[in-house]
């Protein structure tokens, strides 16, 4: 079987699916099934929409990873500047190049300002 979604994790799917999946309509709910959405009544991991995994889900690459793998969800951390979310590589404090760099010119900034003052 699979775990159980967190409270987070439903309302992230509600989101993607309400925003951006095709064969959603706000007063028909899915126009394939021609019934409510089956992704809002979901509340364990494994079986999913086949258009939401392919489709949807690759637009929230956290919410895909901690929903496809396999075992416990992994704990992603949030980059300290943009707060998207970073995967649990080792000492990886930011999700990109250009964060890293932004919070670097930042603590050279407060260390020089320090140093003067």
């Amino acid at each position: 079987m699979g775990r159980e979604l967190t409270r987070t994790e439903k309302a992230a799917i509600r989101r993607l699916v309400s925003k951006w999946c095709a064969n959603y309509d706000r007063d028909c709910g899915c126009l394939p099934l021609d019934c409510e959405c089956y992704m809002f009544g979901k509340c364990w991991t494994g079986a999913y929409c086949r258009y939401f995994r392919e489709a949807v889900l690759p637009l929230d690459p956290a919410l895909e990873a901690a929903l496809l793998t396999e075992g416990p969800r992994p704990d992603f951390k949030t980059c300290p500047v943009c707060g998207r979310a970073v995967a649990p590589d080792g000492r990886q404090t930011y999700c990109s190049a250009a964060c890293a760099k932004a919070a670097h010119r930042r603590q050279q900034r407060e260390y020089m300002r320090k140093k003067r003052g």
